[in-house]
């Protein structure tokens, strides 16, 4: 889907301060830079692969549900999903031991053409894990609750 083919940008990256050891929803698209030593692409098909280490996830956002259950289920990461809206998958989240940042409103992604786009709705980052959960604290990208 075109709409879901929008990268994070790399401030996000770079506030971070961090390499993951694996994105999961990655992309071949040599302008798409994410800081990880190993990556799913969705000819990995990453529901069917074993995720391993520290986690880097930002999922589709037309259908996150499996993604962010996925990425509970292995404990050890960060996300970037919507906030917003009533899906089950944001429920869970907030109901997880997960912690979370809200970014600020009208973020702009990376397109395909290395574009930045804006994009309307509010986002978030997620952290799960003591030490995923600390870099995010130490990110200065905003409060964490």
């Amino acid at each position: 889907m075109a709409n879901d083919e929008l990268y994070t940008p790399k401030w996000i990256f770079d506030a971070l301060g961090v390499t993951f050891d694996l994105d999961v929803a990655s992309s071949t698209n040599p302008y798409i830079q994410v800081p990880a030593l190993n990556k799913f692409t969705i000819d990995d098909d990453a529901f069917n692969q074993e995720w391993y280490g520290f986690v880097w996830m930002n999922p589709p956002f037309s259908k996150p549900k499996h993604w962010v259950s996925k990425w509970l289920e292995h404990g050890n990461g960060i996300a970037l999903t919507p906030i917003g809206g009533n899906g089950k998958w944001l429920q869970e989240l907030w109901e997880s031991e997960a912690a979370c940042l809200v970014l600020p409103p009208n973020v702009g992604f990376i397109n395909t053409q290395n574009i930045e786009k804006k994009i309307m709705y509010r986002v978030g980052l997620w952290a799960i894990g003591a030490d995923p959960i600390q870099i995010l604290k130490e990110s200065n990208l905003g409060k964490v609750r």
